[in-house]
């Protein structure tokens, strides 16, 4: 098991990230351009949706405006893109997931990752990533999670031009408090984190001075 604290500190830009537990779900997302740092974290009825912070700077919202948290039924959706409203309107994870493919910003075609935690403490995780000329789609299944213990992914391994995708497995990690994990965020390139433990949803953004 790793030290998530650790990897993000030896991490300046990981870009989006999920965390998710037997009841802890983390979501945090990272900006390099003037368009990705211009957002903030709002609250819905169903999750959050992201925002534009100053919306007249606005330059694309198609890659950046989105719900990354909604409630389907009983389970917890938590996506870097506008795949939670597919999974949402399929209702099943890996049909909805079938359906999508990376994002289609080359040269980084970013990859998809999302996540869902059941109401028995199971969750799934996948990403959807450029492999050749196709979409790799991979999906991982977790029956249970001890406490103080979840998983990682995020949309890449570290800085670079093109970012590098992340690569294998989601990593097991030790859980940190809200408060340590928006801490151990770039500083200069994070934005916002979505935390909920144990139903206790918590904002952080960037651009509020939170």
């Amino acid at each position: 098991m790793r030290d998530l604290i650790e990897l993000l500190n030896n991490n300046a830009y990981p870009g989006r990230g999920i965390v998710i537990g037997k009841d802890t779900a983390y979501y945090f997302i990272m900006g390099r351009s003037e368009n990705s740092r211009n957002r903030i974290f709002v609250l819905t009825d169903d999750g959050i949706k992201t925002e534009a912070y100053d919306p007249a700077k606005v330059k694309d919202p198609s890659l950046i405006i989105y719900n990354p948290v909604r409630k389907v039924g009983k389970a917890l959706v938590v996506t870097n893109g506008d795949q939670t409203d597919t999974i949402a309107e399929f209702g099943d994870f890996r049909k909805a997931l079938m359906t999508r493919e990376y994002e289609p910003d080359e040269p980084n075609f970013t990859p998809r990752i999302s996540s869902i935690m059941y109401e028995d403490g199971s969750f799934e995780i996948s990403i959807l990533k450029k492999k050749n000329d196709g979409c790799l789609r991979e999906f991982f299944s977790y029956e249970s999670c001890p406490e103080g213990q979840g998983y990682f992914i995020s949309t890449y391994v570290g800085d670079g031009n093109p970012l590098p995708s992340f690569e294998g497995e989601p990593i097991e990690v030790s859980l940190p408090s809200p408060e340590e994990l928006w801490a151990a965020l770039n500083n200069d390139n994070k934005v916002s984190l979505y935390t909920n433990v144990k139903g206790a949803v918590k904002l952080f953004n960037k651009n509020l001075g939170e």
